[in-house]
């Protein structure tokens, strides 16, 4: 195409590639995606575009683009994105992790639903969100600074014509001179080959199938052992991707890595000399692990960091153990931004700043690094870094808000609210480790309730009402207020008079509530029943009854 005879020189400028004549040739009355490199990018290109079409895109389903912006104004405590109030009206969005799930779930219900016309994505909606086009675009041919591969290449044209939806697709691909060679290649090579990541990465891959495979019981000696990983994928593709070791030595490497790391324990079968009549079974720490699904890159770290934990445990307030559940995988990705970390640092109690030196992180360190100094003394980076992230998740369970939290850290909302959820899941892991470890029984009982406190991330009086099926924060505070402050209140309420109290709640909505609450306080009911009869029960091992029973045998 060539659209240059209509382009006034501002909007050449602005759109050097021609995405406006682009888009509007399919837009409103088809759907487009245009995907794009960053998530910056997407979100300039959407208002970019917004800025060129015409006013008569702001009356197609207008009606229904002003309920899209009002619902995501409700699932967001009354806030909207500056760019998505000015895009949603001419059936434009951005789709991309910087969206918190409730706005991504919306914007993808409207796309569908043709509301909105046009996405400016990045390539995570390629993968998974079944999103079909009339028309794709890829504004270069580039994923971030990575130069695109051919999967991911047919993964975002593919959206295009899917079959059984549309009966027309089309991809058009936007490249500069440079990447004209690159971009050949790319669309005549065949597809990338397929292999096994059970050994590239040993301790989520390999060695956690090891661990399962013992603590199941599935295969505890080497010969089974090895016999299971030769039916892998990775035994049939083991000549090729490793070709200096054999299937055998990788085998033996794994264990041995497990056993020297106190996770497994060697038994050699009485009499046998021959080593594939090993026997391994799992030890305290290793079943701890398994059970809590820990990444045995950092089982020993938690160990460590729970067992420090108990010398100085500070109950003041929930800083130390929110520090204690806060996932180690995202401390390395995380930049912490100095001059917030210690204006943060600055706002915290001096029980809760002794939790800072108790880690290792000290005001001094945090200063310099805020005014640019030089720090001679060393500092674990990933100690900092998961301090920093921890202050993240106390600000979020005193505000309960995500969107004050992104604006107070700089950060995106998708991002804090994913880091959310990796701490909730981490909580309930660790949980389950120290669950399996007599020594952290002090742990039990806090980490549950900060585990409901990270899944919810709401008021503390709102909680027992989420816990019940279908019922949401907006949904809890309603019935808060309306008086149903605990789960009795909600397993003894008469759906006909929810439906009168509650706005917006159909009768369905108010059954299940009701039906779901008595459920959930008859489990809780049988639970402290079982409670009781253990306390009550005689223990197996009380002196009189060990007594008699010998007189008797």
């Amino acid at each position: 195409w060539t659209f240059s005879a209509l382009y006034s020189d501002t909007l050449k400028k602005m759109d050097p590639d021609h995405l406006v004549a682009l888009v509007t040739e399919v837009i409103p009355s088809y759907s487009c995606l245009v995907f794009c490199p960053t998530k910056k990018n997407c979100e300039n290109i959407a208002e970019m575009i917004c800025k060129s079409l015409s006013k008569e895109y702001l009356k197609h389903k207008e009606k229904e683009k002003q309920e899209v912006i009002q619902n995501l104004k409700n699932v967001s405590g009354g806030n909207l994105c500056r760019v998505l109030r000015h895009t949603i009206p001419f059936g434009v969005a951005y789709h991309h992790s910087g969206l918190t799930s409730d706005e991504r779930k919306l914007l993808e219900e409207a796309y569908s639903t043709g509301v909105l016309c046009l996405f400016t994505c990045t390539s995570t909606l390629a993968a998974g969100v079944n999103l079909p086009a009339r028309r794709v675009i890829l504004r270069a041919p580039y994923v971030a600074k990575e130069f695109l591969k051919r999967n991911q290449y047919k993964q975002m044209i593919g959206r295009a014509g899917r079959a059984g939806i549309d009966s027309v697709g089309e991809s058009i691909l936007i490249l500069q001179e440079k990447d004209k060679q690159q971009v050949l290649q790319l669309i005549s090579k065949p597809l990338e080959n397929c292999y096994s990541h059970l050994v590239q990465e040993f301790t989520k891959g390999i060695q956690t199938l090891f661990l399962s495979l013992i603590g199941l019981k599935i295969a505890t000696n080497l010969d089974d052992i090895y016999r299971f990983m030769s039916g892998t994928f990775f035994g049939v593709q083991q000549k090729v991707l490793l070709k200096e070791k054999s299937l055998w030595e990788i085998t033996m490497e794994s264990l041995r890595y497990l056993t020297e790391k106190g996770l497994l324990q060697k038994d050699t079968m009485c009499g046998s000399k021959e080593e594939f009549q090993n026997n391994f079974h799992i030890t305290k720490l290793g079943r701890a692990s398994f059970k809590g699904t820990i990444d045995l890159a950092y089982c020993d770290i938690l160990y460590r960091d729970l067992k420090k934990g108990l010398e100085g445990l500070m109950l003041e307030s929930l800083l130390h153990l929110i520090y204690l559940t806060t996932p180690y995988d995202m401390a390395s990705q995380c930049d912490p931004d100095w001059m917030i970390y210690f204006r943060q640092f600055n706002q915290l109690s001096p029980a809760e700043q002794n939790v800072a030196a108790l880690v290792g992180v000290s005001e001094n360190f945090i200063g310099k690094k805020a005014s640019g100094q030089a720090i001679r003394k060393k500092v674990d980076k990933n100690i900092v870094n998961r301090l920093y992230l921890s202050f993240i998740l106390y600000t979020l369970l005193k505000e309960t808000n995500i969107w004050s939290v992104s604006e107070k850290f700089n950060m995106p909302r998708g991002y804090i609210q994913s880091l959310l959820s990796a701490a909730a899941a981490f909580s309930s892991c660790v949980l389950h480790f120290c669950e399996e470890l007599e020594e952290f029984w002090v742990y039990r009982a806090l980490l549950g309730e900060l585990t409901k406190k990270l899944t919810y991330c709401v008021k503390a009086e709102l909680i027992p009402l989420m816990e019940v099926t279908g019922v949401l924060e907006g949904r809890a505070r309603q019935l808060y207020n309306a008086g149903y402050k605990s789960l009795t209140h909600l397993a003894n309420a008469n759906p006909e008079v929810l439906i009168r109290t509650i706005d917006h709640l159909s009768r369905r909505q108010a059954k299940q509530i009701v039906s779901s609450a008595k459920m959930l306080l008859h489990e809780k009911a049988e639970a402290l029943q079982e409670e009781v009869e253990e306390l009550l029960r005689l223990p197996s091992d009380f002196p009189g009854l060990v007594a008699s029973s010998t007189e008797k045998a």
